[in-house]
């Protein structure tokens, strides 16, 4: 059965600003489910996960230079101390998702999906692989091959042949009662060279690429909006 889906395209925001707006939306879609549990007689059949109220969002957004450092990440994987960081502008925040470390900036589209999950398939490894499909299937419109790399999440280019293997969309999440939040950061035209004060993912020796670098020119980010949302429906 098909889920609605709300969407935001949000343009230009701060990194905690929609930190937080994700936060309040996964937990409100928590509050619902525990209500909806609470009203469950006892000894009655459990509600089905279809018949409680929570709601499901897309958001894009682009963010001002920030590094976020995911909750088992290591702080050396940052190249720079706090006052280069401050003199670069970057902001800097250690949160609550999977992965290590990474960049987001104008002109990388950020998607934070917050999703019931119970009511499409409580399962995160089928959830990160289908996000990462949303990207594969966006980048052969461009007539570029995304692929996944073992044991390694995200979208990457020719990950099995070694020194070449470079990564073009970063993924992480947090899942709470099969509530998502965060999501992915796909490389549209971005300033590469942010990439290079960190170890980014936390994997050595391998490179960042983008649709700019692959293709040659600069891509139009909402026409790549337009086919990220459709391959997201």
């Amino acid at each position: 059965m098909k889920q609605e889906v709300f969407f935001q395209d949000l343009g230009m925001r701060s990194y905690k600003e929609v930190w937080d707006m994700q936060e309040e939306l996964l937990k409100e879609n928590v509050a619902v489910k525990s209500y909806a549990r609470s009203q469950e007689p006892a000894g009655s059949i459990a509600v089905e996960a279809s018949d409680i109220p929570t709601k499901n969002y897309l958001l894009f957004v682009e963010h001002p230079p920030v590094y976020t450092l995911g909750k088992s990440g290591h702080k050396e994987n940052v190249l720079m101390n706090e006052t280069e960081l401050k003199e670069n502008s970057i902001d800097f925040f250690h949160i609550n998702r999977g992965g290590d470390i990474t960049f987001h900036g104008p002109q990388q589209l950020v998607g934070y999906p917050i999703l019931d999950l119970a009511k499409f398939k409580t399962d995160l490894g089928w959830y990160l692989r289908s996000l990462e499909e949303v990207i594969i299937l966006t980048m052969a419109e461009y007539g570029l091959k995304g692929d996944r790399s073992k044991g390694e999440t995200g979208v990457w280019m020719d990950p099995g042949i070694k020194g070449k293997e470079r990564k073009i969309c970063a993924m992480g999440i947090k899942c709470s009662r099969w509530i998502t939040m965060h999501g992915f950061a796909f490389n549209v035209n971005p300033d590469l060279s942010y990439f290079n004060h960190i170890i980014p993912c936390g994997i050595p020796d391998k490179q960042v690429t983008s649709l700019e670098r692959e293709l040659g020119r600069k891509v139009d980010m909402d026409e790549v909006k337009e086919r990220v949302k459709m391959n997201f429906e």
